[in-house]
């Protein structure tokens, strides 16, 4: 077993090719080689060409440009070292993430580690003659006119620091998601507006959007966050699909000074 490995050893080391240099002179030419040695008047090498040293007068050879092309590749190889170790650290990461997120649909935020599970807000629809509460993901009866997806209090139990806050969200559906500013009232926060079309019953809703990036991390599981800081106020992270009037909503207030509280545990 032991001879095996060893033959097995040394056929790979013959198979695989050594580093290259080049050997600048001074004519601007230059030699491929393994590895050089200056000694007192001359350069020894190892020419790749024909896999044998030979010497050069050092007069001919034009070290300086020959070292700093060796330095500059250094450098560049250094650099794709690490631009590859920290591409496998945000993997790592990314995955580590992926699995620590509950596998039921939601809207998530981390705590070091620890995942906490937004608590859904009920959302209810009103119009000038009626107030229905909103079934989530599921569109009540509704009548042709104007209406309003709100929620009742003027501020949300999550609190959270203001500035660019990260959420995760697992879909329960192919469904469009979107963080959106709340408009407040005297006793309510409104998170979408709807025109209702005669005849088709089909929502025109008008959602408050913030900017935000998404990164899709795994099969409807995404990551979301502002473009730029949010500032203080009433937000919703809302899932929905357009015309159909089914929101779900997940609400937080940011407020300076704040932090992530806990509405439930996974």
């Amino acid at each position: 077993m032991m001879l095996r490995t060893a033959i097995a050893f040394f056929a790979l080391a013959v198979v695989l090719p050594a580093a290259t240099v080049r050997l600048y002179l001074k004519d601007g030419t230059y030699h491929n080689v393994r590895e050089y040695q200056k000694q007192a008047d001359r350069v020894r090498y190892y020419s790749t060409e024909r896999s044998d040293w030979e010497e050069i007068p050092l007069e001919l050879v034009d070290l300086k440009r020959t070292e700093q092309e060796i330095s500059a590749h250094d450098k560049e190889r250094h650099e794709q070292a690490k631009l590859i170790d920290d591409e496998e650290k945000a993997e790592r990461a990314a995955k580590r993430i992926i699995e620590s997120i509950p596998y039921a649909a939601g809207v998530f935020q981390l705590e070091g580690d620890k995942p906490i599970t937004l608590k859904s807000a009920e959302s209810k629809v009103v119009t000038n003659k009626r107030r229905s509460v909103l079934k989530a993901m599921s569109p009540i009866p509704i009548v042709s006119g104007k209406a309003t997806v709100e929620i009742d209090g003027i501020t949300s139990p999550m609190k959270l620091p203001a500035g660019e806050p990260e959420f995760y969200i697992r879909l329960s559906a192919d469904e469009r998601f979107v963080i959106a500013r709340l408009e407040r009232t005297k006793t309510s926060r409104i998170v979408q507006h709807w025109d209702i079309i005669p005849v088709t019953k089909e929502v025109m809703d008008k959602t408050d959007e913030v900017e935000i990036f998404r990164q899709q991390l795994a099969d409807g599981l995404y990551k979301i966050w502002p473009t730029k800081p949010m500032e203080p106020g009433e937000y919703a992270v809302v899932e929905y699909t357009e015309g159909k009037g089914n929101p779900q909503v997940w609400d937080f207030t940011l407020s300076p000074g704040s932090t992530p509280v806990s509405q439930s545990k996974p």
